[in-house]
C-alpha cells in the first residue's frame, strides 16, 4: 500500500511539472516602434522594381525592449551569402555580452537555414526576435 501511495504521488508530480512547463516562443514586442522605409541596394544593370535577388538588402531596424536591431543581408542568386549587423542593443555591459553570443549563432543559424526561419538564442529573445524581424525584411526586399 505504501509503495503504491509513493508511486501515485511522483507520478502526479511529474504530470504537474511536465504541464508547467510553456511551449517555447518568442516574446511579442509589444514595444516595437513603426517600421521606417529603408532602400537597399540595386545591383548595376537593374532597376528597382526588378530585383534578381543578388545584392546587399537593408532590413529594417527592429525596436525592442533593449534596443535596436538591424542588419543588411548579401544575397548572390537568391542565397544568402552574409549577414552583417548595422544596430544591436548596446545601452550597458549586459546587452553587449548577450549581443556578443546571440549575433554570430543567429547569423550562422541564417546562413545555414538560408532563411529568417531560424531558432531564437535562449536569453536573447527579443535580440533574436528583432534579428528575425530584420532580416526577414531585408529578404522580403531582395525578392521584391
Amino acid at each position: 500500500m505504501r509503495r503504491a501511495v509513493l508511486t501515485t504521488t511522483g507520478i502526479s508530480a511529474l504530470i504537474v511539472a511536465l504541464l508547467a512547463l510553456k511551449p517555447h516562443q518568442l516574446p511579442a514586442l509589444a514595444e516595437a516602434a513603426p517600421r521606417s522605409p529603408t532602400t537597399s541596394h540595386t545591383p548595376a544593370g537593374t532597376s528597382p522594381g526588378t530585383s534578381t535577388g543578388t545584392g546587399t538588402f537593408t532590413g529594417d531596424p527592429i525596436d525592442t525592449q533593449y534596443g535596436t536591431v538591424q542588419v543588411a543581408a548579401t544575397l548572390s542568386k537568391g542565397k544568402i551569402t552574409a549577414v552583417k549587423v548595422l544596430q544591436a542593443p548596446d545601452q550597458n555591459g549586459r546587452d553587449r555580452q548577450i549581443a556578443s553570443y546571440a549575433l554570430p549563432r543567429l547569423t550562422d543559424e541564417a546562413l545555414g537555414a538560408q532563411s529568417a526561419h531560424i531558432d531564437a538564442v535562449s536569453g536573447a529573445s527579443y535580440t533574436s526576435q528583432g534579428y528575425i524581424q530584420s532580416l526577414q525584411s531585408a529578404l522580403d526586399q531582395a525578392h521584391a
